[in-house]
């Protein structure tokens, strides 16, 4: 017959046992929410990285035209997205995660 000091030691090796497996499943669901979070936090800072390149090319274009436009250059095209220099529609079309090495 087993003692009481026995089945306290095996009551408290069971205790212990179980805090150990809650503990560990509980870091293994929230390491995989982070990543999850993680990686949706990435792309929208992407599309963001896109969306603000191709407007800072947009005003880069635009402070192109009225510089020329000072020193009496009239080659400037009216009405929005007309006159586009090629590195303003490239750097409008541009993902930052595309140029990165995966």
């Amino acid at each position: 017959m087993a003692g009481p000091s026995l089945l306290r030691q095996r009551g408290i090796m069971a205790l212990v046992t179980g805090n150990l497996a809650l503990t560990g499943a509980f870091f293994a669901d929230n390491q995989a929410k982070h990543k999850s979070t993680y990686e949706e936090m990435e792309a929208r800072l992407d599309e963001v990285e896109g969306t603000l390149r191709g407007h800072i090319g947009l005003i880069e274009d635009s402070l192109k035209r009225i510089e020329d436009r000072q020193m009496g250059k009239q080659d400037i095209k009216g009405g929005w997205g007309q006159g586009m220099s090629a590195e303003a529609a490239e750097s409008y079309g541009k993902r930052g995660k595309d140029e990165r090495a995966k």
